[in-house]
């Protein structure tokens, strides 16, 4: 995989100096943007089934250009330094895009979570959580972290419960980790969001002709062929939203076993049951089954979405990927030198650093919910649809002094008459976002002749930001 021995760093450190490379930054700062602050290591034994086990867990801060410093925690056997470091930067980048007030950070632990029951992963996970708690690598003004591979609202709430234990009097201890379950803490709409995310960045894409006929795409997303390299939970949510809401046909979707296809499309929700049942794609009806699913990377398709591993496109196989249009939903998922041979056949990519910052997104709204102590919505709902009752009265007044009056639908009347609850705002702030963030990058892809791309774009914009913080700091 790449990210072992220097790879993904080294990927990272590349794309970086591509983009300073475009910048009038000192060399003093462009150092100290692009060095990871500092990592931690912990090994620490958990007595499990009547023998102590030693585990390895790391977490990285990039950097502290603003705190809390934000990112996830993941559990999977690859962790390692080099991968952790690399990652904390990319979440440094990512939060400056998206303008959330974070610093970037990345956790990891060595552990494999099919290897072990729920109440032994408990133990392990409330063990580490303690081990970072302690040296204030959780905490909700310093550290602040989130789901990533491995993990989910389960092991956040486990984390959150562990802080509360050890911090008893910290009215704000919620606060020290997002992406928790809704009844502890958590906010609607966190377990979609990076793939939310993944469905707004591609629709803000197609709304501009002229980014749309850079990739040799027209129209809308609606009838657009896709094919999904994960079905985890960002690969699901993004394909299934794509597929239900805009129209998108997924030809193929790539999981460990191997791959599926059909030209016709393939039903998203179904191919998720078949997996959860199967634990794995094969023997899915209706498709074509190859145990080598990373073939279907190089099948044709109009979107191609890689939304589990970092390096699965590299120098061996972009000559042969054939998707005019990718999205990063993974993080990394292009390696640095496939990057350029792909630009250079005029793929456009949209980038990890933007693709899938809806997840930092919701969880800084998580965040600030925590520390407001109030959900979304509670005090301004009932005032809206009380405010829209006026006009709804006021217009069928007006209409039965008409000779002939009309009458608003019942279909109308509801849906303006609806409040926003807390899923509606959260799915507004994170569509504003993108929105946003993706004006702030073709802004200087369009007007910055010697910027070739969209991921240097995103790298200028969020490193003019964090220098300009920097800055403001005095450094």
């Amino acid at each position: 995989m790449q990210g072992k021995h220097g790879g993904f760093s080294a990927s990272v450190n590349a794309m970086y100096d591509k983009a300073v490379g475009l910048m009038d930054l000192s060399p003093g700062l462009i150092e100290k943007i692009r060095v990871c602050n500092a990592t931690y290591t912990v090994r620490f034994g958990v007595r499990l089934r009547g023998e102590i086990h030693t585990f390895t867990g790391y977490r990285s801060v990039h950097s502290e250009h603003m705190e809390p410093v934000k990112g996830g925690i993941r559990f999977a056997m690859a962790v390692d330094q080099d991968e952790v470091e690399a990652l904390a930067s990319l979440m440094t980048y990512k939060c400056a895009l998206v303008e959330t007030p974070f610093g970037g950070s990345k956790g990891g632990l060595c552990v494999d979570p099919r290897q072990w029951e729920p109440h032994e992963m408990e133990q392990i996970t409330r063990r580490f959580a303690y081990e970072l708690i302690k040296r204030d690598l959780i905490n909700p003004a310093q550290n602040v972290p989130a789901p990533d591979m491995g993990t989910g609202e389960r092991e956040m709430a486990w984390i959150a419960d562990q802080y509360k234990r050890m911090k008893t009097t910290d009215i704000n201890g919620n606060a020290c980790v997002t992406g928790k379950p809704a009844n502890a803490g958590g906010i609607a709409g966190r377990v979609e969001a990076t793939g939310r995310g993944v469905q707004y960045a591609l629709r803000e894409f197609f709304r501009h002709p002229e980014d749309k006929a850079a990739a040799g795409l027209d129209g809308t997303l609606d009838g657009k062929r896709v094919i999904v390299q994960g079905l985890g939970n960002v690969g699901f949510h993004a394909a299934s939203f794509l597929e239900r809401e805009d129209g998108c046909k997924v030809t193929g979707i790539i999981e460990r076993d191997g791959g599926i296809y059909n030209p016709d499309g393939l039903e998203v929700d179904m191919v998720h049951l078949h997996i959860r049942e199967h634990g794995g794609v094969k023997g899915f009806p209706g498709a074509t089954f190859d145990a080598d699913g990373s073939k279907l990377l190089e099948a044709e398709c109009d979107i191609l979405i890689p939304a589990a591993l970092e390096g699965v496109i590299h120098p061996g196989n972009a000559d042969r990927v054939k998707a005019p249009l990718i999205i990063e939903a993974a993080n990394g998922p292009i390696t640095s030198d496939a990057n350029d041979m792909l630009q250079k056949r005029g793929v456009i990519i949209i980038p990890d650093l933007y693709a899938n910052a809806g997840g930092v997104t919701v969880s800084y709204f998580e965040w600030v919910k925590n520390l407001s102590h109030i959900r979304f919505g509670r005090m301004q709902r009932r005032a809206e649809e009380s405010r829209h009752q006026v006009l709804v009265d006021e217009l069928e007044r007006l209409s039965k002094n008409k000779e002939v009056p009309w009458t608003l639908s019942d279909d109308f009347k509801r849906n303006y008459l609806r409040g926003a609850g807390e899923l509606e705002l959260v799915r507004s702030g994170l569509d504003d976002t993108m929105r946003a963030a993706y004006g702030a990058m073709r802004e200087v892809w369009h007007h910055r002749e010697e910027v070739p791309d969209l991921r240097t774009a995103g790298f200028i914009v969020a490193i003019s930001r964090i220098a300009a913080s920097y800055q403001a700091k005095g450094l």
